[in-house]
């Protein structure tokens, strides 16, 4: 079926789902395939459960004519995304970067919808179902969309512009985040640049971190550029507290403060960022402070968890050399006799995982900690002489056994370490 015909019927069926358990009545479903799943399998269920369409790539064993056969069902679903997005002419606005991507996002999202209809992704479905997902969600009222953009391999943003074709790309930062997959911190800045390079070839706008050396220097190519940071471009800032949240002086054509709900310093420029674009659309300085004030983290970023006589920072949802290097840093402000930390490994770092981790290793020792518990194998690894756990739920043994009072605490590791079950000890 052409992409115009299929473009027909989503007009009429504006819902589109990849998972069974999640189709309401009226939806199109597009039966991907993955490692673990084979959705053409479920062709029936879908069908069962109201689905309008089932758009299946493999033979279905029975007849019926709400199905669409077509050759790659993820490709399909790219290319009426990129269908979708042709009909629009409003802003689109992609972001990536290695850390803090989607803090920034709910940011900006929070900051544009105080004056503009603002679609984004939800979540953190950032990759390539997740991006052709969000882009069908946007409605024709439309006003603004942002779209997040994960990577880890080379070509993979460069993919992911071809059908979410932005008009302005910002990079929140560029550190050594999934370098398994792209094989090197060189191939993590020509990877996240590739952003950059496809607004430069399509007469697009860059939002740069003038604090970020990498991507300073990626902006530098750009022909159009707008800067923010801590020192030079047209929006600055600094930090005026942070104990525990931040508070921030902006500096733009008037001066204004914002007193967060955000946890570390390191989130300095995730607000910047939000104001510099604001700013640039014209939103006003009472709503950027208003917007920005109001959001609060949650899923397992940043949150600030306060459980009987402790005081928690959960930071769980993700982790890297770079994103835990800055909240152990951050952390460690102020006295650190009464701080705990419970860090689990970071992923996806290849050939110098043992390097990183010997890293933190080392960085966590210039502090004297009340208590330090290490989980996973990576860390496992590293001689030290913190408590060392397999996994979290060994750690949770650990703390049910030994009770945890009046103490401030980091929890923080890669998403596949879940070391959010550690939080029941403290129930």
């Amino acid at each position: 079926m052409l992409i115009n015909n299929l473009y027909k019927i989503y007009q009429k069926h504006p819902s589109v789902q990849t998972d069974t358990r999640k189709l309401q009545s009226g939806n199109l479903f597009f039966a991907l395939k993955g490692p673990n799943f084979n959705g053409n399998q479920f062709a029936q269920q879908a069908l069962d459960a109201g689905a309008a369409y089932v758009i299946a790539d493999e033979p279905i064993p029975f007849a019926d004519e709400r199905i669409i056969n077509v050759p790659d069902a993820l490709d399909t679903l790219q290319q009426l995304a990129a269908y979708h997005r042709a009909q629009f002419t409003i802003p689109f606005i992609a972001i990536t970067g290695s850390n803090g991507k989607t803090t920034t996002k709910e940011l900006l999202h929070c900051v544009l919808s105080s004056q503009y209809k603002t679609y984004t992704t939800e979540g953190n479905l950032n990759n390539h179902i997740g991006i052709p997902l969000t882009i069908l969600k946007i409605k024709a009222d439309a006003q603004m969309a942002v779209i997040e953009m994960g990577a880890n391999h080379l070509n993979e943003i460069a993919g992911y512009c071809e059908y979410t074709k932005p008009t302005y790309g910002l990079i929140t930062n560029i550190g050594k985040a999934h370098l398994e997959g792209f094989g090197s911190a060189e191939n993590v800045k020509i990877g996240k640049g590739e952003l950059f390079a496809y607004l430069k070839n399509n007469k697009g706008t860059a939002f740069v971190n003038s604090d970020d050396k990498a991507v300073n220097e990626l902006g530098a190519a750009m022909n159009q550029c707008i800067y923010y940071g801590s020192n030079s471009g047209g929006c600055k800032g600094k930090i005026i507290e942070n104990n525990p949240f931040l508070k921030v002086k902006i500096e733009m054509e008037n001066n204004f403060d914002i007193a967060t709900q955000l946890v570390g310093d390191y989130n300095l420029p995730n607000i910047l960022a939000a104001a510099c674009v604001g700013n640039y659309f014209k939103i006003k300085d009472e709503n950027i402070k208003r917007s920005i004030e109001g959001y609060a983290p949650s899923n397992s970023r940043s949150q600030l968890i306060h459980i009987g006589s402790n005081d928690i920072i959960l930071d769980a949802y993700n982790a890297n050399p770079g994103s835990m290097k800055a909240a152990i840093e951050n952390f460690a402000q102020g006295s650190t006799e009464n701080k705990i930390l419970l860090l689990g490994d970071m992923k996806e770092l290849g050939s110098e995982s043992e390097q990183e981790h010997a890293y933190i290793v080392k960085l966590i020792d210039q502090y004297q900690w009340r208590q330090v518990l290490l989980v996973g194998n990576n860390f496992g690894h590293i001689e030290s002489k913190h408590l060392h756990f397999e996994n979290a739920s060994e750690a949770l043994d650990w703390l049910l056994k030994n009770p945890v009072a009046q103490a401030h605490l980091l929890i923080k590791g890669s998403r596949s370490m879940q070391m959010e079950k550690v939080l029941q000890a403290f129930d």
